[in-house]
């Protein structure tokens, strides 16, 4: 049995917050469309349709990437305990038979659900880069694909093969989201609405104005376009976001190192500017939250990698200059077992090797 948490969009959004720093607009546009399709769902179940039939509304999610798209999905699936699978569309895209590919999404569903059609046919599928189908390809196969895959987005009945057998599958009820990062779109809504009245507003701001001509313009054909009338537009992370997105989630990037140091029982510290910098770093790298573990992972291997081997380590500090490359974390030791003496705070080895000594001195090479 399908058990469908129905949220309020106030309450998606509300979750949503915890995970998902900022792009507020996304979420209040997720919220309401993700809504208002379930509740077309359960009332076409209930027989409460009253003769009217409510179309389905898919979404097309509009960003850069490392802006959230895929985060965002995920999390929603997640509250609304419905089954969820991501699929890209450049496997479509090199595929030399499309209708298989699509039909390999479908069954993903169906493995979600254990083979339980009717809990399939009520999930959610997230095709990300669909921007791929119109670049990368000639003009004539993007335009088959999306003709191909036009009743099966829309709602149809497929047959689809599974563990040995054909299933009838509805996609009526199944809502696809679609993410892309369309990056020469902001350039042809500029173009249709004018550069001068366009100098002032970045990309998010031109794409809040995007129109079915623009998509038309960028390679999309307008049915396509047409089975998608969610349109939700997400901005690149800012510095201020990207140091946010460290800290404030519920599974951050920052509390999944602390939970991982955890199990070795060393608390580790990252100082407020050390914070800074990993998110400076990050926005020059122009990947958005995606960058932020990026950098972590240029100072954090070398650190995961000596810490079983160090014994009596309670703590270590995270400073700028770790962060830059250019200095050692800071290891902070217990009371010794051996000597029954405190032992001085100490930076991480270069190379793996004891902080100190065979006559107890200190290392003093510098960083990674």
């Amino acid at each position: 049995m399908v058990v469908i948490n129905f949220f309020t969009p106030t309450e998606i959004v509300q979750q949503l917050d915890e995970y998902v720093i900022g792009q507020d607009d996304a979420k209040r546009v997720l919220a309401v469309a993700v809504y208002n399709h379930y509740k077309r769902v359960q009332f076409a179940e209930a027989g409460r349709t009253d003769g009217v039939e409510v179309k389905k509304s898919n979404v097309m999610m509009l960003g850069p990437t490392g802006s959230g798209k895929t985060l965002q999905v995920t999390t929603l699936a997640k509250i609304l305990n419905t089954n969820f699978v991501v699929a890209d569309a450049t496997a479509i895209v090199a595929s030399d038979n499309v209708g298989e590919e699509i039909n390999k999404i479908l069954v993903k569903l169906l493995d979600k659900t254990n083979g339980d059609v009717h809990a399939a046919e009520m999930g959610i599928v997230f095709l990300d880069e669909i921007d791929k189908l119109v670049t990368g390809v000639n003009r004539m196969k993007g335009e088959s694909i999306q003709q191909i895959m036009l009743k099966i987005v829309e709602g149809t009945i497929v047959d689809v093969p599974y563990q040995g057998k054909i299933v009838k599958m509805d996609t009526n009820n199944i809502l696809f989201i679609c993410g892309g990062a369309f990056v020469d779109l902001p350039g042809i809504v500029r173009s249709r609405i004018g550069e001068r009245d366009t100098i002032l507003l970045n990309d998010f701001q031109v794409l809040k104005q995007v129109v079915a001509e623009d998509f038309a313009t960028f390679g999309m054909i307008p049915e396509f376009c047409g089975r998608f009338p969610v349109v939700v537009v997400l901005e690149a992370l800012n510095r201020a976001a990207l140091k946010e997105a460290l800290v404030k989630p519920k599974n951050s990037l920052i509390s999944q190192y602390k939970k991982m140091l955890d199990v070795e029982k060393v608390e580790i510290e990252f100082t407020e500017a050390s914070l800074d910098k990993i998110a400076e770093l990050a926005e020059k790298l122009q990947t958005g939250a995606r960058g932020l573990r990026t950098i972590c992972e240029r100072f954090m291997t070398r650190i995961m990698f000596d810490i079983p081997s160090e014994k009596n380590l309670t703590k270590i500090t995270i400073t700028p200059e770790v962060v830059a490359g250019d200095a050692k974390p800071i290891f902070h030791y217990s009371v010794s077992k051996e000597s029954g003496e405190l032992t001085a705070l100490a930076p991480l080895p270069l190379r793996g090797t004891s902080p100190y000594t065979d006559e107890g001195e200190v290392d003093s090479g510098k960083g990674y």
